[in-house]
């Protein structure tokens, strides 16, 4: 007897890892804004979202409370805890993004040997109302550095979910 499609497992998830350095401000960002929208697009069960560094330093803090009151300002919650990449994000995720050119280079060098199926891109490749080539760590800066990166991260997280969309589409 044949399967009904309505009894058909469900697909795998999209998922996404954005990776800065210590994993506290940018990519924790990144992640935060990303599944803003896609749940307000009604695609979370499609699509998913996590964010690492590429140090261990920060490894279980929350993000830093700049980029947290700056997002929540925007109506957008930061969480989670600081992690740094491992192997097994290399072959469970579909697409990491690295928030700047130090970071790409790391994440490269960081890979398992033998091949992985995620596809590692600068985020910026997104970013289409900016000419910035990155995002820019706003660690040591001021409050306007953080709605910097919070600009960037929501065009660039726009643009990725249309892209994204139309490989988890229906």
């Amino acid at each position: 007897m044949a399967r009904r499609a309505d009894r058909l497992p469900p697909m795998r998830p999209y998922r996404l890892l954005f990776v800065c350095m210590g994993n506290i401000c940018r990519s924790p960002a990144a992640e935060a804004v990303m599944r803003h929208l896609v749940e307000s697009g009604g695609l979370a069960g499609r699509i998913e979202c996590d964010s690492a560094g590429t140090i261990a330093f920060h490894t279980g803090n929350p993000p830093d409370h700049r980029m947290h009151m700056a997002a929540k300002n925007r109506g957008i919650n930061t969480g989670g805890q600081a992690r740094q990449i491992c192997d097994d994000d290399y072959h469970s995720f579909d697409m990491i993004l690295t928030m700047d050119d130090e970071n790409l280079v790391n994440v490269r060098n960081m890979a398992p040997a033998g091949g992985y199926p995620a596809e590692i891109r600068p985020f910026c490749d997104f970013v289409s109302g900016s000419t910035a080539p990155e995002v820019p760590d706003p660690y040591y800066g001021g409050p306007r550095g953080f709605e910097t990166v919070l600009d960037l991260l929501e065009d660039g997280c726009a643009s990725l979910l249309e892209h994204v969309r139309s490989q988890v589409a229906d």
